[in-house]
């Protein structure tokens, strides 16, 4: 490896460990080999200004605004009074309340926080009086809301499919769409075990809702991602105009038909909106100099080439992948670890013969777990924060979600056809 190469991922993370921001780490380590190895200057800002000038990412800060506007406007609360009409209250049901809310909740908003933000908002104090402790309560939340970034529209499919331009947006929406209800329903299991091996929920504070009534209150919402995805399957707008659609109808039930946000709740709601979009794209664009610079100097290639020549097989290389990208999701956020994994990773799967679609869902799915994995978690920071605890108290609990969707993704490994059938069976392949 060249003395360059060394310098561009030493650096990296140096400045990581220095306390540097991700978007700068990328950014500084990247500029410091370009001039030491004479590669034009130049290139730093012809790089940064194509890293973001790629039209799929126009999504990204219009679906975080949708799913702002859906966080703010009541959506989440008449979800969990429906589920709640549904599962009951007893023997961990809040539990799989808060699960079933995320995953309808996934399906418009597109991001793990906003997600966790939104049902934790909700959930954690009803939970608390139920006996639940809210370490638990807000691990299972945490833990579900990373299904947000599985079940479509998904934000980090969107990065995937602009890194990878052969595994088109459609197709991985679809293919998220088995694994990440796969994921949903494997939270239940601990969840259930633990609240009745505990107690937890034995204490109900309140009769169970009505069902036809909650039903009613819920179906702006539940409406949300039938338009979303129907409208992209039948082709009546791209993933970027889907995006715009959930914007308009979002504000028309928050304004019109809930009327829970009002101008001066708007203006919040963009000004947020933009500064969380900024910082992605900045990432994005910083990155994307580290890539050129690694890519020009043939730094990927080499590390791809070292892990093809370990001697362990396809099987072998993909629990080193998995466990590598696990542990990059303990400390960096989603679309970092794909702007920094990436081309690497895609030559090692081009290597094998792997489905690019397939390793696509397999690589969100491990950054979904890294979300509630402690150190960094950052659906676990939001949800302990809501819920007014440190987030050591939660890690007993979080280990046994780990586990579940650990067990969930194994299954996808060994079956690529519970990625695969959908995108199929709708004619994406």
């Amino acid at each position: 490896m060249s003395g360059d190469t060394l310098v561009l991922f030493l650096g990296f993370v140096a400045l990581l460990l220095a306390g540097v921001p991700i978007a700068i780490a990328l950014g500084l380590s990247a500029a410091v080999v370009i001039a030491d190895a004479g590669l034009g200057i130049m290139s730093i800002a012809t790089s940064t200004y194509t890293g973001i000038a790629k039209y799929p990412l126009l999504a990204i800060p219009v679906f975080v605004l949708a799913g702002l506007i859906f966080e703010r406007s009541g959506v989440a609360g008449r979800l969990v009074r429906l589920a709640m009409a549904i599962v009951g209250q007893r023997g961990g049901a809040l539990g799989i309340v808060a699960v079933l809310v995320c995953m309808v909740m996934g399906g418009i908003s597109g991001s793990g926080p906003a997600d966790a933000a939104a049902v934790a908002t909700v959930m954690t104090s009803s939970m608390a009086k139920a006996g639940y402790p809210r370490a638990f309560s807000a691990s299972i939340i945490a833990a579900a809301g990373s299904t947000a970034i599985l079940i479509p529209p998904s934000i980090a499919f969107i990065v995937y499919s602009v890194l990878v331009p052969s595994a088109s947006v459609p197709e991985l929406f679809a293919a998220g769409m088995v694994p990440g209800i796969l994921a949903g329903l494997s939270l239940m299991v601990p969840i259930v075990v633990l609240s009745r091996r505990y107690g937890f929920g034995q204490t109900v504070d309140e009769d169970r809702p009505r069902f036809w009534p909650s039903l009613r209150d819920a179906s702006w919402g539940l409406l949300a991602p039938v338009i979303i995805l129907g409208g992209l399957r039948s082709g009546a707008f791209t993933p970027t105009e889907a995006a715009a659609v959930a914007v308009f109808y979002g504000l028309a039930v928050g304004v019109f038909v809930y009327r829970t946000i009002d101008w001066a709740g708007l203006y919040r709601l963009l000004v947020e909106a933009a500064e969380i979009s900024a910082v992605v794209l900045m990432i994005v664009a910083l990155a994307s100099v580290f890539a050129w610079a690694g890519s020009t100097l043939g730094a990927f290639d080499q590390l791809a080439k070292g892990l093809l020549s370990l001697g362990l097989g396809q099987w072998g290389v993909m629990a080193l992948v998995m466990v590598l990208l696990l542990f990059a999701g303990m400390f960096l956020d989603g679309v970092s670890i794909f702007l920094i994994l990436l081309p690497i990773l895609v030559p090692i799967a081009t290597g094998f013969g792997w489905d690019l679609v397939w390793f696509g869902v397999l690589i969100t799915m491990n950054v979904a777990i890294g979300q509630f994995t402690p150190p960094v978690a950052v659906n676990l920071m939001v949800t302990c924060k809501v819920a007014g605890i440190p987030m050591e108290s939660t890690v007993r609990w979080v280990l046994w979600m780990v586990a579940a969707m650990a067990t969930a993704m194994a299954l996808v490994i060994i079956e690529p056809g519970l990625a695969l059938w959908l995108p199929r069976a709708l004619g994406y392949q």
